[in-house]
């Protein structure tokens, strides 16, 4: 995503470095002809890629080697060394590949190198016979993903990727981070460019409602009175937004979930000077951060005594409420919305705070409608097995809806991650079309997300629905620390400030202690 100019570091490799200097699974930053290149080593062999994540610029030499790729430090996104194909989002762009030649004791890159064909290119999936028409509801995170595994994967039937609203797939967590903050512009918010779904055969039915789907048919049926076959089916709906009920608001109370919902209040901002953010979620704090960078005067209005903490504890509660208050967010917690007027919102203990603009930001609900109408096992999600299948053969869910059995904490779980979603949307695309079950790929990656605050970035690993201790490490106070969460003794997840390695590091280790691929020791 990140444009910006990189001031070139490290040496110059047309000059060579010592190999020795270059350890199993290490990575050095260097440059060539003007551009950054990172060579690593893994199983012995040198290779050079572009040194920056594909996704938002991060810089990959700080990043972990594992068994033949490259994870980005910053979301966890990974390439393949060999092709500098990205295999795990939310980076969905390649790297550029530079070959290495050794000698003499030095390794030294001598021009760019080609790709290496994807297995998809080399050899067609044969297990995809007798699935021919794919249809995905939902072009979020995980719909998205799922039509351009497909096509990677080498299927070459139909894939009809339907939407009910009216933008292309987005960059949602940009939607409240730095394009609403005014630091992004709109052309960094698609996830590919428009002609990406033209050329990959993919029919991007926009502005298309699905109300039913006839699972003994093998058909959806658009709103508008037609119908559409599948031989496989992903139910992709995602979440909407917990709308408040305030009959007698004297304005719009804005929501965010849609790039629509994005400019309708940067547009709002124009005329604005203050604004009440209705909930501590990580969303309202992320427009609260964005509308404080606009140069709105800010209220956060919220029942809990500390943001976040149910989900990251007191700690980084307290840590995050410091960070906003700060950059002069004030905070009204313990305390609920009582009224909304035309210029201000009332508290339940009768305060009255001025408010040009309300944003409501108190959660989400998954769209579970037409999976409970076609009969699809629910309980708070779609239930899916390992492989992301519903109860229904042929039919699959990933993203916010789905409700998986989670290797890592041995339960059933479902969260609302993006990088999570966009996962499921690949591996659900994987085993839609392989018809061998015995071949089908478990969904077994660790959850992460990430969540900006101005300068400080939390990135999180793992899932502590509960946990019975902390374990702190470092310093909040000076944003260099880590919070473990664990349960029984055992860690559930890692919440980390300006440690992305070690973040980096404790998803391998879940990885590893649940024998996901990719991720053993070698």
């Amino acid at each position: 995503m990140s444009e910006e100019p990189q001031e070139l570091e490290g040496p110059d490799l047309a000059l060579g470095i010592a190999s020795g200097d270059i350890g199993e699974n290490q990575a050095i930053l260097g440059h060539f002809d003007g551009q950054p290149v990172v060579v690593a080593r893994s199983a012995g062999r040198l290779f050079g890629v572009g040194a920056k994540c594909s996704h938002y610029g991060a810089p990959l030499n700080e990043g972990l080697v594992v068994n033949g790729t490259i994870r980005c430090p910053w979301h966890h996104a990974a390439f393949d060394l060999e092709s500098g194909r990205t295999v795990r989002p939310p980076a969905l762009h390649d790297l550029p590949c530079w070959k290495i030649e050794e000698r003499n004791g030095k390794a030294f890159v001598t021009g760019p190198r080609e790709q290496s064909p994807s297995p998809a290119e080399s050899h067609r999936d044969s297990q995809s016979a007798g699935i021919s028409k794919v249809v995905i509801v939902g072009a979020g995170a995980a719909g998205t993903l799922a039509a351009a595994t497909l096509r990677r994967e080498g299927f070459e039937g139909s894939i009809a990727l339907v939407d009910a609203g009216d933008a292309p797939p987005t960059d949602r967590p940009n939607l409240s981070k730095d394009y609403l903050a005014g630091s992004a512009p709109e052309d960094w918010l698609p996830l590919f460019p428009e002609s990406f779904y033209a050329d990959n055969r993919i029919d991007l039915l926009l502005n298309n409602r699905v109300t039913a789907i006839d699972a003994a048919r093998r058909e959806i049926l658009f709103e508008n009175g037609t119908r559409r076959q599948f031989d496989a089916l992903l139910l992709a709906t995602g979440a909407e937004p917990v709308h408040l009920d305030y009959p007698d608001a004297g304005q719009t109370v804005h929501y965010l979930r849609t790039l629509a919902d994005s400019r309708s209040i940067i547009e709002r901002t124009g005329q604005a000077k203050s604004a009440v953010v209705i909930g501590a979620s990580f969303i309202g704090l992320e427009v609260a951060a964005s509308l404080r960078t606009r140069g709105l005067d800010v209220t956060v209005v919220a029942p809990e005594s500390l943001p976040l903490e149910r989900i990251l504890g007191p700690e980084l509660g307290r840590f995050i409420l410091g960070v906003h208050e700060e950059h002069g967010v004030q905070f009204r917690l313990g305390q609920k919305v009582a009224s909304i007027g035309r210029k201000s919102v009332t508290t339940s203990t009768g305060e009255d705070i001025r408010a040009d603009l309300v944003v409501a930001g108190v959660g989400v609900r998954p769209n579970l409608q037409l999976a409970e109408t076609a009969g699809l096992a629910t309980d708070n999600g779609v239930l899916v097995d390992e492989f992301l299948e519903t109860s229904v053969p042929g039919i699959f869910a990933a993203g916010d809806i789905a409700s998986w059995p989670d290797r890592h904490t041995g339960e059933r779980i479902r969260v609302e991650h993006w990088v999570v979603a966009e996962r499921q949307g690949q591996c659900a695309a994987r085993n839609m079309i392989r018809t061998d079950k015995g071949d089908r790929e478990a969904f077994a990656a660790i959850p992460f997300f990430w969540s900006n605050h101005y300068d400080a970035a939390i990135g999180y690993t793992g899932h502590a629905r509960t946990w019975d201790a902390t374990e702190v490490s470092g310093d909040l106070s000076a944003r260099d620390a880590s919070v473990r969460f664990l349960s029984g003794g055992k860690i559930l997840a890692t919440a980390t400030v300006s440690r992305d390695r070690e973040n980096l590091e404790s998803e391998l280790r879940m990885e590893r202690a649940i024998g996901a691929p990719g991720a053993s020791a070698r």
